[in-house]
């Protein structure tokens, strides 16, 4: 596995230099086509792995300018044309002989994070930190497609001793867990018995494998849009609406939703834009914000909490507002099978030192729309965790340590598809 190792690792700094966030992952799909294509699969992509109709928070104006990127630095017109404005991807082997459809899922879009230049940082130091500022892979993704793209030539070189089909998902926009429906939507997983899903990192170092046995807290993102009546602030005040105290009130009340007695909550605004000018009563207020439940149902609690907040404040200030649905994540399902198999596959991989089980609390991952669709028709699925000595995620100077953790990732993930499709 030698060749698959070192392409793996340089795929990964190739993807790190250029990092693209959700829904503009334009550069880094074409990559992913063009390799897999090179291996002999026929990809999927565009509208058959996304429905448009399920796609949240996808900004129009950064789509395009992602376009005119890749289109500039050599991505083909023909390429551009296939993935008709949406970006992600899907490898699909068909062995021919009766077995399951087993699903390995990894996502491909970066973070909004300026890299550290650093000469302590890793990516610095070699020379592939990333080449646009304000974009970094700084959560791993970069290590998710590279591995994904060697899972997929280690299964067309083993595909005679496999069975069944096997597939391996390219999902774009985790960040804001916007993706995951939409591929979800294009019926992608509809056929699948086997899905796993991982990530490097998080609460795993070099040499530990987590198998998720819950943790992962459901999730809505949502834009708020405050409209309110322009006037001249010293002359004219009372003409008025301020749509910026609207958002104001709005975003303190959002923040003091009471906590749900069955089960944990979270609740943050993270960003809030408004007004025009010193002098003008702000017309335009705009919020990002979040909330999560440890259960859909609290989720859902503190969603509709923030619903009726933004309908009262409008009302009391005489402005109008909207809310828009920018992302969504569920809870994780618990496939107790499918995880021992995919501890026991781990065990038996170099590298690995300790598989452990994970509870703790771990934020949200829109995996979990996938892995619902797929538990949901009778089929199964689990989540792992791959070690890696990171310095904590969303940070300008994070690094997965390629060379040691990208291994035991592919190994883990070829033992599983092995023990799963392997011809008996």
């Amino acid at each position: 596995m030698t060749d698959i190792v070192r392409e793996m690792i340089e795929t990964r700094r190739t993807l790190h230099r250029h990092p693209e966030e959700g829904w503009c992952e334009f550069q880094t799909t074409a990559l992913i086509l063009e390799r897999l294509r090179a291996l002999g699969y026929e990809p999927l992509c565009g509208t058959r792995v996304i429905d448009p109709k399920a796609v949240m928070g996808r900004s129009t104006k950064k789509v395009e300018a992602a376009i005119a990127r890749a289109r500039e630095t050599g991505v083909s017109e023909a390429l551009l044309a296939l993935m008709e404005g949406y970006t992600g991807a899907v490898a699909v082997l068909e062995t021919g002989r009766p077995g399951p459809v087993t699903a390995w899922r990894c996502d491909i879009d970066c973070v909004l994070v300026t890299e550290s230049c650093d000469a302590s940082h890793l990516p610095a130091k070699e020379g592939f930190a990333s080449e646009y500022p304000g974009l970094m892979h700084a959560c791993g993704h970069d290590g998710h497609a590279a591995m994904g793209l060697a899972l997929a030539r280690w299964v067309m070189e083993h595909k005679d001793e496999l069975c069944g089909t096997i597939k391996i998902l390219f999902q774009p926009a985790e960040e804001g867990v916007r993706g995951a429906a939409a591929m979800a939507a294009a019926g992608v997983v509809d056929d699948v018995d086997n899905l796993i899903g991982a990530h490097l990192g998080t609460f795993c170092r070099q040499g530990e494998v987590g198998l998720c046995r819950e943790g992962f807290l459901a999730s809505s993102k949502l834009d708020v849009h405050f409209h309110g009546i322009p006037s001249h602030a010293g002359a004219d005040p009372q003409k008025g609406r301020s749509a910026l105290m609207a958002a104001c009130a709005a975003a303190m009340m959002i923040q003091g939703i009471p906590r749900n007695g069955e089960g944990d909550t979270r609740v943050a605004v993270g960003t809030l834009h408004a007004g025009e000018g010193r002098n003008v009563t702000p017309v335009h207020a705009d919020m990002e914000l979040e909330v999560r439940g440890e259960t859909a149902e609290v989720n859902d609690y503190m969603r509709d909490s923030v619903f009726r907040i933004v309908d009262g404040v409008a009302r009391s200030y005489e402005v109008k507002a909207e809310v828009e649905l920018a992302g969504e994540a569920t809870t994780l399902p618990l496939c107790e099978d499918l995880l021992e198999i995919a501890g026991e596959c781990a065990k038996d991989v170099p590298g690995v030192e300790k598989v452990m089980p994970i509870t703790k609390k771990a934020g949200s991952e829109d995996c979990t729309i996938l892995m619902r669709r797929v538990v949901a028709h009778g089929g199964r699925a689990a989540y792992l965790l791959i070690g890696a000595d990171q310095n904590g995620h969303h940070r300008a100077d994070f690094d997965i340590v390629d060379e040691k953790s990208l291994p035991v990732g592919l190994g883990v993930a070829a033992k599983i598809i092995e023990r799963l499709n392997g011809r008996r």
